[in-house]
């Protein structure tokens, strides 16, 4: 009974996001509304308690906040310099072929801009481009979705799997382990379920090209596309896993990505793997109506700066995290005392009782900030072009703020319910309801826990979010049913990932940046299948990880 009524804020989320169409900065604070007024009646919870969490998850939010907002600064800011359309300019004269066009442009160039910026950029970015290089609009909105999965655990510098791993880290160290080495753990194995997607979602997105639109309708059109796909994830998947496991989340699909880009482009120019014969969408005039855009889309805006010149900014932000990343993991002196400067309370248990302290210094966002101030010098940009692209930035992170904010506290509210004096019960409601999960699902847990996640990208449009929402959850449901804690929320940050291709959010900005407005529908419906197969996919391979790896339940 209990555990039906913790669940009551969640299943009022899912029931406004999904059925009545409510965007996550609305329906998350009232989730955490709810939640409070929940854990007051039935567990006790005192109002100096719930204001006290409240407050530390508002402040821890604010650092993934920091993050969310340099990524997109910086992103704006190269696009408001000329940056962005010098690097779209590269793509231009690769290759006619849509097959191989789609690998490098919907596949590699999006993985590159998830890496560095994340949260729904990349479908803003690559599939105008792809429209620019003759795609039909829909075609590029659907294929640049189904892309935009791999490589988004370690979006915007990896602030899903950092996200994931801050909501547990308090879990994992009260089980007596290492914390560090569990996020490490919890960033490798995602890595590896991930390095095998790969290669089923370039074939098979590939393939709903050639099928939906293609000059023959035909899937097996995808077939001399094969071998480069197969090269492409290759190539992504040695840098992928190497940093995944040496360095730490931070870099993973933005270097992997660039390496493969670079590669990829390379490569195709000369001619290697490539099909023997050219495939082409047929004339615009032949194109169904449904394909084209029913909105004006903004031509990109031209610019002849140098190459090196538009990357030097991404290149610089590699450079500062690579060091500290690195040096930090060797020991080096001065990337300890980074990581460990910080501003907050220390252990004044300032905020009625608790502490927040935040490693400004370490964080990825602080990177961002400080190399866009670098990049208005950089391209020359003007007065203009730089207070636009922070007021653009500020109005991308204002509906993400909000969302953040109260789902954060929310889950602060779930998971110390039982604190403090008074609490009838033996856990809190976060522990309550993995227990009603676990006496349901048990050993197949594993199972639903990648839906979980899928569940949460799709309600909040952010694996981010979702990791928010339900990793601690998966966590508390994983040591229950005595599965490896690390599986498991892996598992619900490859869902968050994987539902990226279908989430309300995504699909949204996709078709507003095609000018498909009113395909919202058949998108989802398109890409539900690769969704659940991927799914299925991980899964899979996270059991044989979990047995072969022989992980242990902490």
């Amino acid at each position: 009974m209990y555990a039906l009524i913790a669940f009551i804020p969640l299943l009022v989320t899912i029931v406004l996001m999904i059925g009545f169409n409510w965007p996550a900065k609305r329906a998350l604070p009232l989730a955490w509304v709810l939640s409070m007024i929940v854990a007051a009646i039935f567990w006790k919870m005192s109002v100096k308690n719930m204001i006290a969490y409240t407050i530390t998850g508002f402040l821890s939010a604010f650092e993934t906040l920091v993050i969310i907002f340099g990524a997109i600064l910086i992103m704006n800011t190269l696009s408001r310099s000329g940056a962005m359309a010098a690097i779209n300019g590269m793509f231009k004269g690769i290759t006619k072929d849509f097959r191989i066009l789609a690998v490098i442009i919907g596949f590699t160039f999006g993985a590159f801009i998830e890496g560095a910026a994340g949260f729904g950029t990349p479908a803003a970015l690559a599939a105008p481009l792809l429209i620019s290089v003759g795609f039909p609009p829909l075609a590029a909105a659907i294929v640049a979705l189904e892309f935009n999965s791999t490589p988004v655990c370690y979006g915007a510098v990896g602030t899903p799997t950092n996200t994931a791993f801050t909501v547990v880290r308090d879990a994992v160290t009260a089980l007596g382990a290492d914390a560090e080495a569990w996020k490490m753990d919890l960033t490798f194995i995602t890595a590896i379920c991930h390095a095998v997607g790969i290669f089923f979602i370039t074939i098979f997105g590939v393939g709903i090209l050639c099928k939906l639109f293609g000059p023959n309708k035909k899937f097996s059109d995808c077939g001399p596309a094969i071998p480069f796909c197969v090269f492409t994830g290759i190539i992504f998947d040695i840098v992928y896993l190497a940093i995944a496991k040496f360095i730490g989340p931070e870099l993973v699909s933005l270097v992997a990505a660039l390496v493969t880009l670079i590669v990829t482009v390379f490569t195709s120019k000369a001619g290697f793997l490539m099909p023997k014969n050219v495939l082409e969408f047929e004339d615009k005039d032949k194109w169904d109506k449904t394909w084209l855009s029913t909105t004006e889309v903004p031509e990109p805006k031209k610019s002849d700066m140098p190459l090196g010149k538009a990357f030097t900014p991404y290149i610089i932000i590699i450079v500062i995290l690579v060091v500290t990343r690195v040096c930090q993991n060797k020991g080096v002196a001065f990337a300890a005392w980074m990581k460990k400067f910080t501003i907050g309370t220390g252990s004044s248990g300032l905020i009625l009782g608790l502490n927040w302290n935040w490693a400004v210094l370490w964080s990825p966002g602080i990177v961002f900030i400080i190399v866009a101030l670098l990049a208005i010098a950089i391209h020359g940009m003007k007065g203009e072009e730089v207070k636009a692209a922070w007021a653009d930035t500020g109005k991308m992170v204002k509906g993400a703020a909000i969302a953040l904010l109260f789902g954060v506290a929310m889950v602060n509210i779930f998971r110390f319910t039982n604190v403090g004096e008074g609490c009838p019960m033996d856990g809190s409601m976060l522990y309550v309801m993995a227990l009603g999960l676990a006496k349901i699902f048990q050993g197949a847990y594993i199972i639903i826990a990648p839906i979980i996640g899928v569940l949460g990208a799709f309600m909040s449009g952010s694996n981010t979010v979702s990791n928010t929402l339900f990793a601690s959850l998966q966590f508390e449901t994983a040591t229950l049913v005595a599965i490896p804690q690390v599986c498991i929320v892996a598992l619900q940050n490859l869902g968050g990932a994987i539902g990226n291709m279908i989430c309300v959010n995504n699909v949204v900005a996709a078709t507003a940046t095609t000018g498909t407005v009113g395909n919202e529908g058949k998108i989802i419906k398109t890409n539900a299948l690769p969704c659940f197969i991927y799914c299925v996919i991980v899964v899979v391979v996270m059991l044989l990880v979990w047995k072969v790896g022989g992980i242990q339940v902490l």
